[in-house]
């Protein structure tokens, strides 16, 4: 394992800000705010922000705090924070994040979690904290091959925290981080002592018995669904099936990462008008940044492909049912992208101990409820710690 230091050249900087200058804007139809894609006067006025405002030296020194290192796995570099905690009995956790996100999703989570105690909370909660970058994400990225599914995502998870020395921990995770961390207390039972999930996708079973007797907002859930799978498919179709054409534009354009990505923060957070409500605009730059710098957005979009490739694929993987001998516990925020029937949770998680519902927060929980999540975390990890 190498140590690992973030210091991106002034001449990247002074590249974005000569592209950012240079974009070519498109035309829109007027009137139609949101619903045909991210609207141009909102994304002048952000992009106005990242370039005269936005400070992204600040944000580098922030994620050089934390310890980081990159080490190989299975032939592919793997690049992670590693937080041990003052407490010299915490838990090992393994937080996975997923598209678009990064380890930015977790900073806000990173000082709860490792020291409690200086967070007004109990000692016996802590964690050491272990945050890597997906291989294809930001540091980990570009893989050198194909097949970087997320079950052999989940075995190099199981090596990394091997090779930490933890023989018991728990994995959590969101979006792919949700299938990574199912997949990883599949693949090492005998070190995983339990699965923390921010994501639970419930489908029918095909039996029509389950669907009488549904609430109106099961119902309401249900409608969404189905929703979600007509109209916000989009980004998973493309990145399932040609990443590597959608690439060159993302690559190219600082403007249509920016707001390939932003979309996604507005369409999945619990937000109205701009993502910015659920939010904070620099960590979404800061995250929208290791994506840029790093040449990324084509490698990112492979595990959509590798593990997906096609709709059927897609729901198969992220459905379950998810047999395992470690229990789960899930955090449910009401505005996720996705929203589970409790009724249908056991189906899906046959080893489910812990369901909490949220009356706020959608599907970027640890930037969006921070605190909601370090309480469930650690409410669920005293369930398997005991």
């Amino acid at each position: 394992m190498q140590p690992f230091r973030i210091d991106i050249p002034e001449e990247q900087l002074a590249d974005l800000r000569r592209r950012i200058a240079a974009t070519r804007w498109p035309a829109e139809l007027p009137g139609v705010g949101w619903e045909r894609g991210i609207p141009q006067k909102y994304l002048r006025e952000l992009v106005e922000y990242w370039t005269g405002s936005y400070d992204w030296r600040a944000a580098e020194a922030e994620l050089n705090r934390y310890p980081q290192f990159t080490t190989e796995i299975d032939g592919a570099n793997v690049h992670f924070l590693h937080v041990r905690s003052p407490e010299p009995d915490a838990t090992p956790v393994i937080l996975t994040h997923g598209w678009p996100g990064s380890v930015v999703e977790f900073l806000d989570v990173i000082g709860p979690l490792t020291d409690p105690r200086a967070h007004g909370g109990d000692p016996a909660d802590a964690f050491h904290v272990v945050i890597p970058h997906i291989p294809g994400f930001a540091f980990s990225g570009p893989t050198r091959e194909a097949g970087w599914d997320c079950r052999r995502i989940a075995r190099a998870w199981a090596e990394l925290m091997s090779r930490l020395g933890y023989e018991r921990y728990v994995a959590q995770g969101g979006d792919w981080g949700m299938v990574i961390s199912l997949m990883l207390g599949q693949e090492d039972p005998e070190h995983v002592a339990g699965v923390h999930v921010n994501m639970v996708v419930t489908m029918p079973s095909g039996d029509p018995s389950e669907m009488a007797g549904l609430s109106e907002a099961d119902q309401a859930k249900l409608a969404h669904d189905a929703y979600f799978a007509e109209d916000g498919f989009g980004w998973q179709k493309i990145q399932a099936t040609r990443p590597h054409t959608l690439a060159y534009g993302l690559t190219d354009s600082p403007v249509g990462q920016l707001a390939w990505i932003m979309e996604k923060f507005r369409e999945w957070g619990d937000c109205d008008a701009a993502p910015e409500e659920a939010i904070d605009r620099d960590r979404m730059l800061t995250n929208v940044m290791l994506y840029w710098l790093t040449g990324t957005a084509g490698p990112s979009a492979q595990i959509y492909y590798e593990t997906t490739h096609l709709t059927e694929q897609f729901v198969k993987t992220w459905g379950g049912p998810w047999p395992m001998r470690a229990p789960v516990g899930a955090a449910v925020f009401p505005a996720d992208a996705t929203r589970p029937i409790r009724a249908w949770a056991d189906r899906v998680l046959p080893t489910l101990a812990h369901w909490q519902e949220y009356d706020k927060g959608g599907h970027f929980a640890a930037l969006e409820q921070p605190e909601a999540l370090v309480s469930d975390l650690r409410t669920f990890t005293r369930l398997v710690r005991d």
